[in-house]
Parts: structure tokens; sequence; C-alpha cells
């Protein structure tokens, strides 16, 4: 199925682009502590607070890779129908749904004013 092989690729070169978002997001806050070190500086809690988000990122990425890795291993099995199909990937959404609550954490009870959410 030509649909299934180009959606692998789609769901690839997100996955990759989240790999890397997640390394940047990793480097960027290494760099920010080494230069706190670096200072001296004393962090209040609206810093540790903003470092604690970065860390959400990371993980709200890396729950979303498991769930296109978990996707894409049902989409490759040939023999499942399609009622089989959405029940996995039903499941499959579910557990990725649990994830964002479970790494939302304060997140989710912020009015952010542009819109920002964590899924």
């Amino acid at each position: 199925m030509q649909f299934v092989q180009t959606l692998n690729r789609l769901l690839d070169h997100i996955k990759t682009v989240e790999r890397e978002t997640i390394d940047l997001t990793r480097e960027g806050q290494l760099q920010l502590v080494k230069f706190i070190e670096k200072s001296s500086l004393r962090l209040d809690d609206e810093m540790l607070e903003v470092m604690q988000y970065q860390d959400i990122i990371a993980q709200q990425l890396s729950a979303t890779i498991e769930a296109i890795e978990t996707m894409q291993a049902h989409l490759d099995d040939k023999e499942v129908g399609l009622d089989e199909m959405d029940d996995k990937l039903s499941s499959v959404l579910k557990r990725a749904q649990e994830k964002h609550s479970a790494f939302g954490g304060k997140t989710q009870h912020h009015d952010f004013d542009d819109g920002v959410e964590f899924f």
C-alpha cells in the first residue's frame, strides 16, 4: 500500500524533527545551567518553573514519538483489518492522552495568553 508507506515516511519525519527539538531543548537547558553556575546566580521559583517547562516539553515530545512508533508498528501489520486497526490505534490514543495528563502537571491549570498547549 503506497498510502501506508507515505504515512510511515511522514511519521518518521515528524519523529526526526521531535528528536531534534528534544536535543535542542536539553542543550539549551544545559547551557542555561552552566551560565547560572558560572555566574553564581540563585534561582527563584519562577525560573525553576521555566526550567520545569523545558523538561515537560521534552517529555511531551518523547511521549508523542512513542505513540507514533506504536502506531507505525500497527500500520505495518498486514494481517489486521480496519476494525482491528481502529481498536489498536484507539488504544494508542488512550495511552498518549494518559501520558499527556501525567506530564502536563501544572501547565494544565494555567491560562496561556498565546494559546500554547501541551499535547
